[in-house]
């Protein structure tokens, strides 16, 4: 019932905003819990007893070690030459509708699959830029060069950068450097405020009686204030919006939106098809 409801209220929709979290991304097979994955990319680390991406958020490693995981990491999740099919399946039903993206991925992935970068906001960052962890400037720097610089010098059997000069440091200060992602207090947001002001701007001329469908897609509660509480206030907002949740663990959707909110317990690949 919920899906062939689904179906109608797209069908229905005039605009379309999008908010994506990692069951998105995870429905693309970019899954930070898959241990197979992790086994075959991380050798090094899966024998000291690690078994997935996500005890790595926030993991202290030696230089050595964590630029050998972070430039494996982000060449693969960011960098990966290859289409992603539920992604380009989402900008297929998009169409040419009115439509904004709201994620908290740092993957590029929207971008890469046809979505218009100027309709994409991803306050979390990217991991396309690098910054200063001080910082020392407001500055970012593309990621990709450092990254195969690092993977040049990359030992799978150790799972090291082996070569000292080839970790990165800061063009400035000559310090630590980190990926462009939100993480602490010393995250440089700049780049990505002009997108906020555009999705601001498009929330305000969307009409008050618009057939607005928010598509709120693997958000879950790790962090609840970037995506999926700003989909249901975004619903709540206008009369004629209509809620449809996506995420195969929380798909619970708020009583006073009962009528025009459903929560589907689906992963995107199979919603989408």
């Amino acid at each position: 019932m919920s899906d062939a409801r689904f179906r109608r209220w797209l069908d229905e929709a005039d605009r379309i905003v999008i908010g994506a979290g990692a069951g998105l991304s995870a429905a693309a097979g970019f899954d930070y819990t898959d241990t197979r994955r992790f086994a075959e990319l991380f050798p090094a680390l899966h024998r000291l007893g690690l078994r997935a991406r996500y005890q790595l958020i926030g993991a202290h490693l030696p230089g050595p070690l964590m630029w050998g995981y972070w430039a494996t990491h982000v060449a693969d999740i960011r960098f990966g030459p290859e289409p992603s099919p539920v992604y380009q399946r989402l900008r297929e039903l998009v169409g040419d509708r009115e439509h904004f993206v709201l994620s908290s991925n740092v993957d590029g992935l929207f971008e890469r699959n046809g979505f218009d970068p100027d309709r994409v906001f991803t306050p979390q960052g990217d991991y396309a830029f690098y910054q200063c962890e001080t910082p020392c400037s407001r500055e970012v720097w593309a990621s990709r060069p450092i990254v195969e610089a690092a993977l040049s010098a990359y030992d799978p059997a150790s799972g090291e950068i082996t070569d000292p000069a080839m970790i990165p440091a800061c063009p400035r200060c000559g310090g630590e450097v980190f990926l462009n992602v939100r993480k602490g207090p010393e995250y440089v947001g700049d780049r990505y405020l002009p997108a906020g002001h555009r999705f601001q701007q498009w929330l305000s001329a969307t009409p008050p009686d618009a057939r607005l469908l928010v598509l709120d897609v693997g958000t879950g509660f790790n962090t609840p204030g970037v995506v999926r509480q700003p989909m249901e206030q975004i619903a709540l907002a206008f009369p004629n919006a209509r809620l449809a949740r996506i995420n195969v663990e929380h798909p619970q959707v708020p009583e006073v939106l009962a009528g025009r909110a459903i929560g589907m317990a689906r992963d995107a690949a199979y919603a989408f098809r």
